[in-house]
């Protein structure tokens, strides 16, 4: 049996037969990891890229996804007047919020120990005295419960060995310590400083990685579900050649053809921790001051894109969309309808949106949004990607001459 979508210009390649037991499956589970845990302990998009091409200014107005809210702080650094900061997922926001509070009330050196190295052995004194009476109710709650991710004891030893996707990095390096040729030459990799060394370490764990238990664990949907990626996201990748051969290529693309030493992305996954010259903008002890002035600028929201918009009557200059409208493309079609009506009526005439997806194309939007925005491909900042994790990167602005 099948279960056709059925929407104004949603893409053909979005309605391929799916049976309803396995997609009924899959959105249980997807909807079950999402509903009870924390998935991003760090933002898994390039800010470089975003802030290339919103190129912000004191009077920018900018909502976006918290996701772990790394990005929105790397956003103050251009001087907007503020971010609104929206998630469905009340965890993410307690993330932000945690940052915010120690943004404001910690030195340097305990606000880098903790969201820079993963851990820190005053945690305990440092959240109750200092930190939990800065956030609400709902935050308080979850890191009443959640904090000891950031005690350095038991095996993970690193709050980003913890949550869904943290999960996922901690058992991936459990498995290179079991082969300890594979974990030298990882840390090699990531000491790399020259392209010729980078090719010669890559290609060594190349070979060893793609072994077929690997590969069958990187299909598996509870794999891609921990990592938040959507049944219908994978059905974007697979259209463009193989869920394995894109992860392939992706790593290729950015440990062969981008200088490893400044990818942080991948570094703190591969090794649980920062260092001080291979961290996000945030944790850099020359914008820390910057950053303590501006974190007021900051509006943390849990509820939808959507729903946040019918409450205010602000005007946004920049949204940031990440890749959620893959997942409402294919599973909430009038969702993705109304969003794009609210995103629409809240922005300002010079407006920009950035959108990520799984695949190459976002034909899968309503055929009245590419009628009023105009998007293009941002190929050149894609290339440049350190993340890798994505098909491409859209930038959309006002078109021209928008209907009536």
């Amino acid at each position: 049996m099948q279960m056709p979508i059925m929407m104004e210009g949603v893409s053909a390649r979005l309605r391929q037969p799916v049976s309803r037991a396995r997609i009924s499956l899959n959105r249980h589970l997807f909807a079950r990891v999402h509903g009870s845990q924390l998935i991003y302990n760090t933002c898994w998009e390039d800010p470089r890229l975003d802030r290339e091409a919103m190129a912000l200014d004191p009077t920018s107005r900018v909502l976006m996804i918290t996701s772990a809210g790394c990005n929105a702080l790397d956003y103050l650094l251009d001087d907007p007047a503020a971010i609104d900061c929206v998630d469905l997922n009340p965890r993410q926001n307690a993330l932000l919020e945690l940052k915010v509070a120690a943004l404001r009330v910690l030195e340097h050196d305990d606000f880098f120990q903790l969201f820079g190295r993963g851990w820190h052995s005053r945690f305990p004194g440092l959240y109750h005295g200092r930190l939990r009476p800065l956030l609400s109710r709902s935050a308080q709650r979850f890191w009443d419960e959640a904090g000891s991710a950031f005690l350095p004891d038991g095996r993970r030893r690193s709050f980003y060995y913890h949550g869904t996707s943290g999960t996922v990095a901690w058992a991936v390096t459990r498995m290179l310590r079991v082969r300890p040729h594979l974990r030298q030459a990882l840390d090699a990799l990531l000491d790399s400083r020259s392209p010729e060394a980078q090719r010669y370490w890559f290609g060594i764990i190349e070979e060893a990685l793609w072994n077929e238990p690997f590969k069958w664990v990187c299909r598996r949907n509870a794999t891609l579900s921990m990592l938040g990626v959507p049944q219908a996201q994978r059905a974007l990748v697979e259209q463009t050649g193989g869920l394995v051969d894109f992860m392939q290529q992706s790593l290729r693309r950015v440990f062969l053809d981008l200088p490893v030493a400044d990818n942080y992305f991948w570094r703190v996954y591969l090794t649980g921790s920062y260092t001080r010259s291979c961290c996000p903008n945030y944790l850099r002890p020359e914008h820390f001051d910057t950053l303590r002035d501006r974190v007021d600028r900051l509006r943390i929201h849990t509820r939808s894109l959507g729903d946040h918009m019918r409450l205010h009557d602000n005007e946004w200059s920049h949204f940031v969309l990440l890749d959620h409208q893959d997942w409402l493309a294919h599973e909430a079609p009038d969702q993705l309808v109304d969003e794009w009506v609210q995103l629409l009526s809240h922005a300002t005439p010079r407006a920009t949106w950035l959108l990520r997806t799984g695949g190459h194309h976002i034909d899968f939007l309503p055929s009245f949004v590419h009628s009023r925005v105009a998007f293009s491909a941002a190929d050149d900042l894609h290339a440049r990607d350190r993340v890798g994790t994505y098909g491409r990167f859209f930038v959309g602005r006002r078109a021209a001459r928008p209907d009536a």
